[in-house]
């Protein structure tokens, strides 16, 4: 989409036109000095990009197409329906982020993993039908390994950041853990193990030194010298089956015992790096609130507009053209076994089925 050089010659004669004023809609008119053809140039490139132009203010922005178009929604969707068909691409830089933040965002049944620098820049997102390891893969491949990396502990991303990422530093991200523990302790325990449980999980945002870690760790460890008991109690229920008496406060045990064996709660204490995806869950929430602007389109291209609002943080609106591709078509003709017999079964007429038009005297009475 790249525009080409200026060369206006003469279609008739090949000499070189001069402008010659301009049309009532504001067009070059242009005139051939050696046979004096009079012509307007039409620059396709030129209107492609125009109109991509308006598309992307559209579809990245809150105003109705008729406010960008300068006319009609309908003539505004005529105009820029071969924009829907265009795939933006993140430019590749290889620069290598010390920190690295990783989501996922939910639109509609398909879920957007991202890649985000500490310094608020998009390196990548990946679309997948659920969290797996397969997707967090994919996604970590188009980055190259930083130092720390900031989750949330999702599915599948340890076995990923293990096999595509294995010296890179893990910072769980503090609010998700707080979060995932409430889940499973609600805000109002009823036991006095779980609201002793939730607040050592509440004490994480007050954690700024390796002293304070220290003092969280021997905490963590009090608490399951007095209530660890709890979490290995079984209880035979009436299906015939044991299972744990406090299947949600071993839950929660689990969750902050796992992270901290692991070494992935004050990673930030070493390397510097933030503790939550909070940067991150920001631009989450912007994706969200473009969406609502523009309820009712299908999911095909809802997953385009927030390919096009990702790309546009990252370049500006007026070199969008060049960095957009057109997938190639996929189809590809297959050969049939019985190429050249006759057809056991078609949609051509038979003369056995008697749809031919009859004539003679077999069409007589």
């Amino acid at each position: 989409m790249d525009v080409p050089s200026n060369q206006a010659l003469c279609v008739i004669c090949g000499a070189r036109l001069v402008k010659n004023g301009k049309t009532a809609a504001g067009t070059q008119r242009w005139r051939c000095p050696g046979c004096g053809a009079s012509s307007v140039r039409s620059r396709r490139d030129v209107t492609e990009r125009e109109q991509l132009r308006r598309f992307l203010r559209w579809v990245t922005g809150k105003a109705t197409q008729a406010e960008i178009g300068g006319g009609t929604g309908r003539s505004f969707r005529h105009d820029t329906a071969w924009c829907w068909a265009l795939q933006p691409v993140l430019p590749v830089t290889g620069e290598v982020h010390d920190v690295v933040l990783v989501d996922g965002v939910w639109i509609g049944s398909w879920c957007l993993l991202i890649a985000q620098s500490d310094t608020g820049r998009v390196l990548a997102w990946q679309w997948c039908a659920r969290e797996s390891t397969a997707a967090w893969t994919a996604l970590f491949d188009q980055v190259p390994p930083p130092v720390v990396v900031v989750t949330d502990g999702g599915s599948g991303i340890r076995s990923a950041l293990a096999a595509t990422w294995p010296d890179t530093a893990v910072q769980r991200c503090i609010f998700h853990l707080q979060l995932n523990v409430t889940r499973e302790l609600t805000r109002n325990p009823r036991t006095r193990a779980g609201r002793d449980l939730r607040q050592i999980s509440l004490a994480l945002t007050a954690i700024h030194t390796i002293d304070d870690a220290i003092a969280w760790r021997l905490t963590l460890q009090a608490w399951w010298q007095t209530h660890g008991h709890l979490t290995k109690e079984r209880t035979l229920y009436t299906n015939g089956h044991f299972g744990y008496t406090h299947f949600k406060l071993r839950r929660a045990w689990n969750i902050l015992h796992r992270a901290a064996e692991a070494g992935h709660v004050f990673t930030a204490l070493e390397h510097g790096n933030p503790r939550t995806t909070s940067r991150l869950e920001g631009l989450n929430s912007q994706i969200r609130h473009l969406l609502r602007h523009h309820r009712g389109m299908p999911t095909e291209h809802r997953r385009r507009a927030v390919e096009w609002f990702l790309l546009i943080q990252e370049i500006p609106l007026e070199h969008a053209h060049r960095h957009a591709t057109k997938p190639a078509p996929t189809t590809t003709a297959v050969e049939p076994d019985d190429a050249g017999a006759p057809p056991l079964y078609d949609t051509a007429l038979s003369a056995e089925e008697g749809l031919w038009m009859r004539t003679g005297w077999a069409g007589r009475r």
